[in-house]
């Protein structure tokens, strides 16, 4: 409350008048006048610079106790603008400039004073030395400053970045520097960029040696970039590359953070040499990882988001932090997927299935086709042993061609069991790709996921026709062409053998001789003699030979591995 505005001392007194004789008493104005009378000299002492300790802050100023009965003010856009935190018990070093029409003392937080004449002036020129002035008006290429005289400031060493910032300049106090001065032409020039710039570099190094690898800070992001963001922790920028901002994948910064966001972050590295330091907001997080342990069990179906599809596989985002990956040999249970962009894209909400978890390593590994189910569970009932099938041909190996049967089933066809009519050596030589194919199917592994076709046994042959002719027990006729001891071999037919048992005459049995028979003379006799064999006096008056036409009576049949044995009658 204002002296004016305070109650007259002889109405407050409302008692019985004090007699002349009594001992005068002091009036509440002429303390509360000799209050700032002492207090005005004490904050005149040259600009001494006094220890305060705050003790409120309000949305305009902060209140700094400073040992006088009255507090003492500051703005707190002073602190908003040097990006510096203040919260009552901060202790400050400041000066007495003033009382306010409030009647608090006005504090400055300047270290120099400003010079009070020519003599003075030179001085703080001579040792660059750092003073106060105050801005009083935008002039053509700059400002006057009053420094005890007027001086000039040039717009470029204002340190503002438009007009709109030298304008906000007029009426502050400033630290400058003297960087011109002529006594006698009253001509001085200063420049406060220069003091600025050094004190930021002051306080970066200050702040460079407070901050440590591990603190927590806080900030505000001041641009976005592709790779992360710029963030002001106090006077130095510090960078928080995209992978640090969250646990989950983040495709842009932008999605996450705006520039101006204040927030709180890990102090990962700290490169001494070239000042620069990495953030981490994830970190200040529980990694999801440590909680996956009896989540996610090998054989359980989840669905997910596939994220990113490389050359060998896709990668599918369980939840925010958990991804695993597919191998595009897990995609599909057919041999023909090339390329994992084939099967899913990013942004692809997907079922799979797991098949592995390693906690430690932080790997998943997923299977698209296990949700699909496995057709060679089936396999066995669907393409059954001597069934006939029938499919496009797919691929070409040295060894044969392989045949899609179904969705994930292939079966292989030997080269030997291409034709049954000439030697094939290579499968491309009859067979091209894509080419539909009849085959029957041999084998069927359901373990080894394998399936052994052939075509050749489909096309009937002569053997397939004599076993459908004759039995076990019909006599017929044959020639010997090979012979072993009591066993031989003998052609029932063209292309048609048997196993024969020889019973030996009493005659010695003779050798086969190479040109001891004339084939040509004997094809019109073996025609007659396979269809009715030859008269018995004949069979018993030769020895066994090789090339030697006989009966044999048939003692076995097998139509299904296409097998005749007989014995010489």
């Amino acid at each position: 409350m204002s002296p004016s505005n305070l109650p007259e001392t002889s109405n407050s007194l409302n008692t019985t008048e004090i007699p002349a004789a009594s001992e005068p008493m002091e009036s509440f104005d002429s303390i509360l006048s000799e209050f700032e009378r002492s207090h005005s000299r004490r904050s005149g002492e040259g600009g001494r610079q006094i220890s305060g300790t705050v003790v409120a802050v309000s949305a305009e100023f902060v209140f700094v106790d400073i040992g006088y009965k009255t507090e003492g003010v500051l703005p707190v856009s002073l602190f908003e603008s040097a990006k510096e935190t203040v919260e009552p018990g901060s202790k400050l070093q400041v000066s007495v400039k003033g009382r306010n029409e409030e009647g608090y003392y006005e504090l400055s937080r300047l270290r120099a004073e400003q010079p009070k004449d020519w003599t003075a002036l030179e001085q703080a020129f001579a040792d660059k030395a750092i003073i106060v002035g105050t801005v009083t008006a935008v002039v053509k290429g700059g400002l006057t400053v009053d420094v005890g005289v007027r001086a000039f400031m040039p717009g470029s060493r204002s340190g503002a970045r438009d007009a709109g910032e030298l304008e906000g300049l007029v009426g502050q106090e400033i630290r400058c520097r003297i960087i011109k001065l002529d006594s006698t032409e009253e001509d001085v020039v200063v420049d406060r960029r220069a003091v600025s710039e050094e004190e930021d570099r002051s306080n970066k190094e200050r702040r460079y040696s407070e901050i440590k690898e591990g603190d927590t800070v806080s900030g505000t992001v001041r641009s976005l970039t592709d790779y992360g963001a710029f963030v002001d922790i106090g006077g130095v920028d510090g960078l928080l590359h995209i992978s640090d901002i969250a646990w989950s994948r983040v495709e842009k910064p932008a999605d996450i953070l705006n520039v101006g966001q204040q927030i709180d972050a890990k102090v990962l590295k700290i490169e001494p040499s070239g000042k620069r330091i990495s953030l981490g907001m994830k970190q200040l997080q529980p990694h999801p990882w440590d909680a996956v342990a009896g989540k996610y069990t090998a054989g359980e179906r989840v669905r997910g988001k596939v994220t990113r599809v490389t050359d060998f596989g896709a990668f599918v985002e369980l939840e925010p932090g958990i991804e695993g990956m597919v191998h595009l040999s897990e995609m599909s249970w057919a041999k023909k997927v090339r390329k994992p962009g084939d099967m899913v894209k990013p942004g692809d909400v997907v079922e799979v299935m797991i098949l592995g978890v390693n906690a430690a390593e932080r790997r998943m590994s997923l299977g698209l086709k296990q949700t699909l189910g496995d057709p060679w569970a089936e396999a066995p009932e669907k393409f059954m042993v001597g069934s006939q099938v029938e499919g496009p041909v797919t691929t070409f190996t040295k060894f044969g061609a392989f045949v899609q049967l179904a969705e994930g089933i292939e079966g292989m066809i030997h080269v030997s069991e291409i034709s049954a009519e000439k030697r094939i050596e290579r499968p491309q030589d009859v067979l091209r790709a894509g080419q539909v194919v009849k085959a029957k199917v041999l084998e069927v592994d359901k373990d080894k996921r394998q399936l052994r076709l052939s075509m050749k046994q489909l096309v009937p042959t002569g053997l397939d026709e004599y076993i459908v002719e004759h039995k076990v027990g019909e006599v017929v006729s044959g020639r010997l062409i090979e012979i072993s001891e009591d066993h031989g071999t003998v052609e029932l037919g063209e292309g048609i053998h048997a196993s024969a048992r020889l019973v030996l005459e009493a005659a010695a049995k003779e050798q086969p001789q190479a040109g001891a028979v004339d084939l040509s003379s004997l094809s019109s006799m073996l025609a007659s003699r396979w269809k009715n064999g030859p008269s018995a006096s004949e069979a018993k008056s030769e020895p066994v030979r090789a090339g030697q036409v006989r009966s044999f009576r048939i003692t076995m049949v097998d139509r299904g591995a296409k097998k005749i044995k007989v014995q010489l009658v």
